[in-house]
């Protein structure tokens, strides 16, 4: 489990440092990181804080970005939502994500087994690949065929039980 979550948050690290697939320049990533600074100004003063925009649209249909339709049909549906989740954070978490990369300490974590699973179709895939790259032996990538991102939240049908249960079955001795 802590591996899924250092995956999980390195993944929103780097998304907040580099934009999505590593597209942001440094000058927008330094607007904003401004803005985030004007904001934790506002929160000190006590106003109440700001949210980002909310990754999972309420109302999403065929027109919205595939990512963002992705994470509406979970998150948005019966079959993820929570009355009380809004599936934000605040401007202000963003920064502790833009400055703390945690593939930087990927070698505090490695050489201990890892498995990294992923969707075949997810949207997040180069970030597993890249996090597998890094990581000393013993070390295993395994693709789900036929799945995406949100997927392996929840459709049991996809997520490979037998490949965890024989992994930590080995590495949990």
């Amino acid at each position: 489990m802590s591996n899924y979550i250092f995956e999980l948050s390195d993944k929103m690290s780097r998304v907040a440092r580099n934009g999505f697939k590593d597209s942001l320049t440094e000058e927008e990533r330094n607007r904003i990181l401004d803005a985030v600074a004007e904001q934790r100004y506002a929160d000190f003063e006590g106003n109440p804080p700001a949210l980002t925009d909310r990754g999972a649209p309420i109302g999403f249909d065929n027109n919205t970005d595939p990512i963002g339709r992705e994470f509406g049909e979970f998150y948005s549906t019966p079959r993820g939502y929570h009355p009380n989740s809004i599936t934000q954070f605040t401007v202000t978490s963003s920064m502790s994500f833009m400055n703390f990369s945690l593939l930087t300490h990927i070698k505090s974590i490695s050489p201990r087994p890892i498995l990294f699973i992923m969707g075949e179709h997810a949207h997040s895939r180069y970030f597993s690949e890249d996090a597998y790259e890094l990581a000393a032996e013993p070390k295993e990538l395994y693709i789900v065929p036929n799945a995406g991102h949100v997927d392996l939240y929840d459709k049991t049908d996809l997520i490979p039980f037998d490949k965890l249960e024989a992994f930590f079955t080995e590495n949990l001795k």
